[in-house]
Parts: structure tokens; sequence; C-alpha cells
């Protein structure tokens, strides 16, 4: 199965029944990818989800994260957190599995090898990490005998990510990014109104076409309503003209939504 361009994000998606709801309805709506994590506390919501869709779970890409301080990341710590994680999701594999922060007992050298052990035992299909800097991303990769197939990030039109995407783009594997909306500031930016008044589409669409429209980018905007979840699909068929694409790139703002100790940037 190839990555999908765009994929369900769940985090703050705590609600049970909310959750299962907006699973199955993205499922359905033509979703074939789903993003949560240990740390996010809906695991079982999202695997009830995905049961109630009327989708084949082979034609489902599903992804969730080990988090340092739930299970820890030593290497028995990665498998244990992972056997749970399949547990809550009802689900026999992981199409992805990412080390969610650089964090707490985080080590390449023990970590990675136990995402390698779960990809040799079928559990995983594919090894992630999220929130790396370009260093701590080769660090990774030089503990890895799996090729590395993702990276999670904060990313959009006020945090372009420049540096790690052309990582992504050399290295080959695919820059995903969370929070592509910017929590919804992206909605109120003059650069992204007028693009979208000019293609009679909505802001967020505007926002994820951009970060689409650059090589091996993807995206997780998370959503609940049908509407929203609807209106952000409609993303993928959007195409921006180059005037377009640079008018986002040349936005001078930058912003981050997503902070906690020890992230890597904060040393940068």
């Amino acid at each position: 199965m190839s990555f999908p361009a765009i994929g369900l994000g769940t985090w703050q998606n705590t609600g049970y029944d909310t959750c299962v709801e907006s699973v199955r309805t993205a499922l359905e709506e033509g979703y074939r990818h789903v993003d949560t994590a240990q740390y996010y506390g809906n695991e079982e919501a999202v695997g009830e989800g995905i049961v109630a869709a009327d989708v084949p779970r082979e034609e489902v890409f599903v992804g969730s994260k080990v988090h340092a301080e739930k299970f820890g990341l030593a290497h028995d710590e990665v498998i244990e957190g992972l056997e749970v994680t399949l547990d809550r999701l009802g689900l026999e594999y992981l199409d992805l599995l990412y080390v969610h922060w650089p964090v707490g007992n985080y080590d390449a050298s023990e970590t990675m090898p136990a995402f390698d052990e779960l990809v040799d035992r079928g559990l995983i299909k594919h090894v992630g990490v999220c929130n790396f800097s370009t260093e701590l991303l080769e660090e990774a990769i030089d503990h890895l005998e799996s090729p590395l197939f993702a990276h999670q990030v904060e990313t959009h039109p006020l945090l372009q990510q420049d540096d790690l995407v052309a990582h992504a783009q050399e290295r080959g594997y695919n820059h995903v990014a969370y929070s592509p909306l910017a929590r919804g500031n992206v909605f109120d930016l003059p650069e992204v109104v007028a693009i979208a008044d000019k293609h009679d589409v909505s802001p967020p669409q505007v926002s994820l076409a951009w970060l689409l429209a650059r090589d091996n980018v993807s995206v997780t905007p998370k959503a609940t309503s049908e509407a929203h979840i609807r209106d952000n699909l409609e993303a993928v068929d959007l195409e921006l003209d180059s005037e377009d694409v640079e008018r986002i790139q040349n936005i001078e703002r930058t912003e981050r939504y997503v902070e906690r100790d020890g992230a890597p940037w904060l040393d940068e």
C-alpha cells in the first residue's frame, strides 16, 4: 500500500463516541490513513471506528506512536508498548509505528533496533519518528536496518520546515505534517484567504494543498465533523498555481504551536 496523501489526525479527539464516529466517517468518505498515539488516550476508540467502517482492514494505513512517558523507549519497553497498542486497537499489526518524541530514555542505539525487531516479527510494517531534528534523524537512520519511512512534525504555512522537508526529499522518506492548519491560525492569513477566494475553496483546503504540492509531504489534519472531514479531503484534488505556492512560501511570520520540555529545537 502506498502512503496516503492525507490522513485523519486524532489528537485531542478523546470523546469515545465522537472518535469512533469520526474515524468511521473519514474512512467511508475516502480517507485511507488514520493516525493515533498512546499519548492521545483514544486507541480503543480509533480501533472501534476502523472496525465500524465498511472498509477492509488491508486498505487502511494505521499509524500510532510509542511514548517515553507511557511505557518508555528502552528496547523491551518499545516491544511491550506496541503489544499494548495493538491490543487497544484490536489489530494484529500496525502499518506504521513512530517514536513520539526523542525524550526521556530515548536512545537511538537501543530504541531503533527494537523497531527493527517489530518489523521482523511482522507486528509493524514501517518505522517512523516524530519531532526530530536533522541530526537526530541521521542518528536514527544509522541505527536502523529497516528504512526510515516517515518523520511526523508540526508543519504549516507559519512553520514551513524547509530544512526538514529537504532532508526527507534527500533521504527518501515521508515528511508527515501534523497541525497542518496551525490550530486554525491559517484560516485568517491574508495570503491564504486571498488564494481561497481565487479558487472558490476554503482556507483549510489551501493550506493543505500547499503542503501536498511539496514532494514527499503528506498531511494529518484533525477533524471530527463530517463537514470538516469532507472539506479537508477535497484538498487532495486542489491544484495551486506557482504564484499561489510562492505567495505562501513568502509568508514572513514563523509560529510554532506545539512545544514540550526536551524538544530538540529548544537547543537550536
